[in-house]
């Protein structure tokens, strides 16, 4: 079963919550973060990434940006203000974009013991260091900020429980300026009870956006070592979507140089291993990869790549996977995708082919690849098979905002 529990939120007032909500704090540079915040002493940037109020080279994991959030969010808590709801509640938040994409969730918390035993699932690994600055932001707060993106598969019950509370006048509407609208309900009591009921018949969650997010709650509760199963800190922050109104974008590549090759060796060596074709889509159907080189692109087979007998034959494999064995390390000699600096990722409107094309084109980089995005149902497989995806392989559109639900630990 999967437990969801209304908590009592820490939330902005109606009227500060546009200018209070921020984008995640990992999408953003310190420097992005710095501009996106600057004239608003509302934004949650502020304690987020609280570096930003501090002087140029300050140590962005130093103890001061921890002590500066702790400042900043006491004034926000004051000034904007930040109100702490009366009793535990669940709450609905949706996402509309421009283009008419609508994604309905439910807030609440989430069970890290769940977490521990596989029924909350992971598709991705975590860095350490990520890990240790979300802990710290976490303990000096004694509060989750970060929202952990959640997908579950559509149920009818929660569905309609959505379609319902959803009718309600709202308690929070943020129009942000990328032209989402971030919208946030509370659910009745009957309607929440109603939720935690329906949540308990589904085997299994499954993380989308946020390991790092709750992977640093699950630290930050053996540090506060609290053994009352009930306490705030052994449950994490997370908004649960249905699998079928989540949206994944493409995130694409571009590789600096040819490991020594010229454009036609490249193409030769892939094609030694996988079928390659000149021209096709720019943006590739399932098993297929466009590569962008030497002003053409050309149609890269990956289907060929995929065993069809033996142990390996039923283990879910991404396109992206395939790429990066059979053309980034075999071909362009990248070992670890994660730290060879000559990799770079694209994701969502930023790794769009036009944007690919320019970044070649400019000389930013020799190569580029497009892949087709990974599917919600893709993303269940690898997890329900105890898999990890290949870095940078989900783009998930819209995010979430940080600042409009907190959780107190």
């Amino acid at each position: 079963m999967a437990v969801i529990r209304p908590f009592r939120a820490f939330r902005p007032v109606p009227e500060a919550a546009p200018r209070v909500a921020s984008v995640p704090y990992d999408v953003v540079t310190t420097a992005e973060a710095r501009a996106l915040a600057g004239g608003n002493p509302f934004s949650f940037l502020h304690v987020s990434r609280a570096e930003i109020d501090l002087p140029d080279g300050a140590d962005s994991y130093g103890d001061a940006v921890y002590t500066r959030a702790v400042d900043n969010l006491a004034a926000l808590i004051s000034d904007a203000p930040l109100v702490l709801e009366e009793t535990p509640s669940l709450y609905l938040y949706r996402m509309r974009t421009a283009d008419g994409h609508v994604q309905t969730g439910i807030a609440g918390c989430f069970s890290l013991d769940e977490y521990d035993r596989g029924v909350v699932k992971r598709h991705e690994g975590t860095r350490r260091e990520k890990e240790d600055d979300r802990t710290r932001h976490m303990l000096a707060l004694r509060a989750q900020t970060g929202i952990v993106f959640l997908m579950y598969r559509s149920d009818r019950t929660i569905d309609t429980l959505l379609a319902a509370g959803a009718e309600a006048t709202p308690l929070l509407e943020v129009a942000a300026d990328d032209g989402v609208t971030h919208t946030v309900w509370r659910l009745t009591a009957a309607a929440a009870a109603a939720a935690v009921e329906a949540f308990r018949a589904l085997p299994a969650i499954y993380i989308a956006d946020g390991h790092h997010r709750i992977a640093s709650a699950a630290r930050a509760r053996a540090e506060l070592a609290d053994a009352d199963p009930a306490a705030p800190s052994r449950f994490f922050l997370g908004v649960a979507f249905p699998d079928s109104e989540t949206r994944i974008l493409h995130y694409n590549r571009t590789v600096a140089d040819l490991a020594g090759r010229t454009p036609a060796q490249v193409v030769d060596a892939i094609a030694a291993r996988l079928p390659v074709t000149a021209g096709g889509p720019p943006t590739p159907a399932k098993r297929r990869c466009a590569m962008y080189l030497d002003g053409t692109w050309r149609t890269i087979d990956l289907s060929a790549a995929v065993p069809t007998t033996g142990p390996e034959a039923d283990a879910p494999r991404l396109d992206a996977g395939l790429l990066e064995t059979e053309v980034l390390g075999a071909v362009l000699g990248i070992t670890d995708i994660r730290t060879d600096a000559r990799v770079s990722f694209h994701g969502g409107v930023k790794g769009t082919p036009e944007a690919l094309v320019r970044a070649v084109d400019a000389g930013a980089a020799a190569v580029a690849f497009s892949l087709a995005p990974v599917t919600p149902a893709e993303l269940i497989a690898v997890a329900d098979h105890g898999g990890v995806m290949p870095p940078k392989s989900t783009w998930f559109d819209p995010k979430l905002r940080d600042g409009l639900l907190i959780h107190q630990i």
